[in-house]
């Protein structure tokens, strides 16, 4: 900035937006490591349906809970996007039905849906869904990288109807997936080792799929109803 500039814009207003991006730098810094509620069981606030400025009214508030009703309310995502981060919520699918838990999503009208560019950790009824038997060596079964690997412990979710509580952790090119105290998959999230994954799946002509370190979170709308609550992440 020249002299001139410099006395017409004034020190002092310099000085305050140097001020407010430093400020907002040491905001973003703190909230790294702090787990911050992303549903407080009573309203939808932080979340909207897949390329919409609202959230449908398939996805309702039931009893603390996050519920997609009935099939139509497209997939629910998260205003924010986040990169590494650690993700603890409790699901519960109904008979027969067939969710996911999208991360890294690129919302982009050039994408049909989240599972587009985003990996999936799977939401599902294992006993009652055909897609539980679908894939190789259990990689559509709850817990899994879908369709990339499986749960280690088929034996960790619970059946239909009842809560299961899942953790996801992102950090630094490594995942993990967590069903019900136990860490099911241990999975690379970027570079060379997950280009190997997905060269193997279903994904692999898939444009942009698996490649962003950093997008937003999807509950998945499958036609099926399910529930999620207790849902909260921490930034690493």
């Amino acid at each position: 900035m020249n002299c001139t500039k410099w006395q017409a814009f004034g020190k002092a207003s310099v000085i305050a937006l140097i001020t407010l991006a430093l400020c907002g730098n040491n905001a973003e810094a703190q909230n790294k490591g702090k787990w911050v509620s992303l549903f407080d069981g009573k309203s939808l606030n932080g979340w909207h349906s897949w390329q919409s400025d609202k959230v449908l009214p398939q996805w309702k508030i039931e009893d603390n809970a996050i519920v997609l009703a009935e099939k139509g309310g497209k997939d629910l995502v998260t205003d924010k996007e986040y990169g590494d981060f650690e993700l603890e919520l409790e699901w519960k699918i109904s008979e027969g039905g067939n969710s996911g838990i999208i991360y890294h999503v690129i919302e982009d009208k050039k994408y049909c849906c989240p599972y587009s560019t985003g990996p999936e950790i799977q939401v599902l009824d294992d006993e009652k869904h055909p897609d539980s038997k679908a894939g190789k060596n259990g990689n559509h079964k709850s817990g899994s990288l879908y369709d990339m690997l499986p749960p280690t412990d088929m034996t960790a979710v619970k059946p239909a109807g009842e809560w299961n509580k899942a953790k996801i952790i992102i950090k630094g090119g490594h995942g993990e997936s967590w069903l019900n105290g136990k860490k099911v998959v241990d999975f690379p999230s970027a570079g060379p080792e997950l280009e190997k994954l997905i060269a193997n799946s279903k994904f692999k002509t898939w444009e942009g799929f698996g490649v962003s370190a950093k997008g937003k979170i999807a509950l998945q709308d499958h036609g099926n109803k399910v529930s999620y609550r207790n849902i909260r992440i921490k930034e690493l």
